[in-house]
């Protein structure tokens, strides 16, 4: 079986509706105003890391210090009347004042911009999506002049080699469709994303042979996503959920359907 036969099998295993429920996309779908979804989304994909349990369980409870209305919340969120909602909330390295410092600049760039996708202003150009996950974290850093440097660690920066993983796990899910990702925006191609690379998809990568690269970067997020636009070059990033499914049920096992 070639790489791709292999990938598009996997692809097929776990691109399906019963892998929402234990992924952070959850948190998206269980709104239904796109507005809610797409702020929510971008605290999940950043918070997206660790235990996927108590991932959930985070977002969860900041769903609630947002009385359940995300969009709401940052568009109308003022410090002084509102940072008791977010003074205890964490997750490992985000710290409270990260909490505080994101919500209070991402309400800053809403009120000018007027929406998420607005604030990454990307367009129908024939670029990947690097150039719009550099602007959001520099507009996200100069919203409010007095933005503390520690905030930059959780705004990642293709210009730092950094993958971006998280923000372009946020792109996946707003601009692909299907049964997963929601397909929100419109001013971005799905042949436009870069795949969410970190150590576990990278592992597979290897593995399989598709990437060459040994660091987990942006230069080798690059790399994977031009293999996978060989295997589909309208949609790359759907090879994510083989890459992500590998590395945690593995080949033979499929926990979202006990009978493939």
């Amino acid at each position: 079986m070639s790489s791709k036969a292999y990938l598009d099998t996997l692809v097929t295993r776990f691109e399906q509706p019963a892998f929402i429920a234990d992924d952070p996309v959850s948190i998206c779908h269980a709104f239904t105003d796109p507005r809610d979804q797409q702020v929510i989304g971008l605290y999940a994909a950043l918070l997206a890391w660790g235990r996927r349990s108590l991932i959930l369980t985070k977002l969860e409870e900041l769903c609630g210090r947002m009385s359940h209305r995300p969009w709401a919340f940052v568009r109308g969120f003022r410090v002084d009347r509102d940072r008791h909602q977010l003074d205890t909330f964490g997750h490992r390295t985000f710290l409270p004042l990260d909490a505080l410092i994101f919500t209070r600049n991402l309400n800053l760039l809403l009120r000018r911009h007027g929406s998420i996708e607005r604030i990454f202003d990307v367009q129908h150009q024939n670029t990947d999506i690097g150039d719009a996950i550099e602007r959001f974290s520099r507009r996200m850093m100069e919203a409010h002049d007095d933005t503390p440097p520690r905030l930059q660690k959780h705004l990642a920066r293709p210009s730092r080699n950094s993958a971006c993983k998280r923000l372009c796990l946020y792109f996946r899910w707003m601009v692909r469709g299907g049964p997963v990702d929601l397909g929100l925006w419109k001013s971005v191609r799905p042949s436009q994303l870069i795949l969410p690379l970190d150590v576990h998809s990278g592992r597979q990568a290897r593995a399989l042979g598709l990437l060459k690269r040994a660091a987990n970067d942006w230069k080798a997020a690059l790399m994977l996503t031009q293999t996978c636009r060989t295997f589909n070059a309208e949609d790359p990033a759907r090879y994510d959920f083989a890459f992500f499914g590998l590395g945690a049920y593995g080949s033979d096992e499929n926990p979202l359907n006990p009978n493939g």
